[in-house]
């Protein structure tokens, strides 16, 4: 395939990246001339730069009916990329938002241009259609993250949390270009279609296959929380600058579902019997060891971690299911879980840095403190939990549904086990919200104007989500599609 970098249906495609570029750039080269007290506005630019890149996409960059592949086969122009990648950009728009007045990070401009190159990364790892490719935009967007996880120098614990977050990624990195050097020497080839085809010829053994598939599966566990590979979650949370550890609890999981949606799907179509019961084993842990340990945690960002690991668990019952049913449910359940876990976070960033703490205990009176934030709070946890009519309940009903379909009843039972245990931690945190008092119950706590957009956008489309589900899920549907 011949590749002309300046073909307009290619230069359109990235358009949204090219303006992130663009913006990094200029919040680059703004951070050096602007004195200290005009650099908070380097986040709002960004969040405007996010705002521009979404708007660009929508407008120029929708993908064809005919899916084609292009920078020479490289990167695949579908609809599960443009889902993705919209998913992305919200996210690094919201989480730059709620970076504004963040301690440490807010009127840094590395801190934001990394940030963006993060975004990039996902962006490419989402439309990947090449193992160099995908390789390449799976470093981008990890090398971004590990930088901004240990961001706070000189604070110990997120010096800890990029250091043990750049060494178990570094590793499992390594496992996973192995795994990918084993599919091109058994096929020659790295472009994932073009090795599908090979596979489906069932020259290579299947002892062999099975051994990539494993080594390659070390890389995309790891990159979205699943057992066993989710033993960097709890410390990186808990030690990352705040804004960051929302970021990577949405961004960079949706980043390794949409990755490993793509390779399982297209890579290993025919020896699903093999995997399929592995995924939906892999899920079973992944939930009922998030929720579990979720339970005894007195720390509200470890607990959200345990929490993000369960919420892997459920979206792995959509790739068990083995259908465009499933996949659908999956990617709509991830959509969710971003704008809720999204509102969730930008709650304990804005009242963690007024209280001084992370302790739930310390949350104890932020119902009177801050009714509005308390009301987000409510609807992020309550979201989570799956309660109706919010968007949680419609993407664990989905979830549950397609396996059920798909003739997994007793995946999903286990899944609606998993969903009421989480509801209870759940509520035990909004418990110490609602009911319990504090000597500092008549301080009020400011919401300045970035976070509060951020907040409402974020819960409105909660709400939007669980009360007009079904063209989202039609979306999503649609995105699902060009897997199959």
């Amino acid at each position: 395939m011949t590749f002309n970098p300046f073909n307009p249906q290619t230069l359109l495609a990235i358009l949204p990246e090219i303006a992130l570029v663009v913006v990094a750039a200029l919040v680059m080269g703004l951070d050096v001339v602007w004195p200290e007290s005009r650099r908070r506005s380097l986040g709002l630019l960004t969040a405007g730069g996010f705002g521009l890149a979404a708007g660009l996409a929508l407008i120029f960059a929708q993908p064809p009916a005919d899916h084609p592949l292009i920078f020479g086969g490289m990167m695949r122009h579908d609809g599960l990329a443009f889902f993705f990648r919209l998913m992305f950009i919200f996210s690094g728009m919201i989480v730059a938002l709620l970076s504004v007045d963040s301690a440490g990070v807010a009127r840094k401009g590395e801190y934001y241009a990394v940030m963006i190159g993060a975004v990039i990364g996902m962006n490419f790892m989402a439309a990947a259609a090449d193992l160099i490719m995908l390789y390449l935009a799976l470093e981008t967007t990890s090398i971004a993250l590990y930088l901004l996880a240990g961001f706070l120098r000189e604070d110990d614990k997120s010096a800890e949390a990029g250091l043990k977050y750049f060494l178990f990624g570094a590793f499992t990195s390594a496992i996973t270009l192995y795994g990918f050097s084993l599919l091109y020497g058994f096929t020659g080839q790295t472009n994932l279609y073009s090795l599908s085809a090979a596979l489906l010829g069932g020259s290579v053994p299947i002892g062999s296959l099975l051994v990539a598939l494993l080594l390659v599966l070390v890389g995309f566990g790891f990159k979205v929380s699943a057992v066993p590979f989710h033993f960097w979650s709890p410390d990186v949370y808990e030690g990352a600058p705040t804004p960051i550890t929302a970021f990577i609890s949405v961004a960079s999981k949706a980043a390794g579902f949409a990755v490993l949606l793509r390779v399982m799907l297209v890579v290993f179509p025919d020896i699903e019997r093999y995997w399929g019961p592995l995924i939906a084993v892999i899920s079973i842990f992944t939930m009922t060891l998030g929720n579990t340990l979720a339970l005894a945690q007195r720390n509200i960002k470890r607990l959200l971690a345990y929490s993000s690991i369960a919420q892997a668990g459920y979206a792995l019952i959509g790739l068990a299911a083995l259908s465009q049913t499933g996949v659908a449910a999956a990617i709509f359940y991830l959509l969710t879980y971003t704008v809720t876990n999204l509102v969730t976070f930008g709650v304990v960033i804005l009242a963690s840095r007024v209280i001084g703490s992370d302790e739930i205990a310390d949350y104890a009176g932020l119902s009177r403190r801050s009714p509005g934030l308390a009301l987000a709070f409510l609807v992020g946890l309550l979201s989570l939990g799956g309660m109706p009519p919010l968007a949680g309940f419609f993407g664990k009903f989905f979830i549950f549904m397609a396996a059920i379909e798909a003739g997994l009843v007793w995946l999903a039972v286990i899944g609606v086990l998993n969903a009421i245990i989480g509801l209870y931690y759940y509520l035990t945190v909004l418990k110490v919200v609602y009911l319990y008092r504090s000597e500092r119950d008549h301080e009020t706590i400011p919401v300045p104007r970035a976070y509060a957009l951020a907040l409402g956008l974020c819960a409105a489309a909660v709400i939007v989500l669980g009360t007009a589900a079904a063209p989202w899920f039609g979306w999503a549907t649609n995105a699902a599609s060009s897997l199959f």
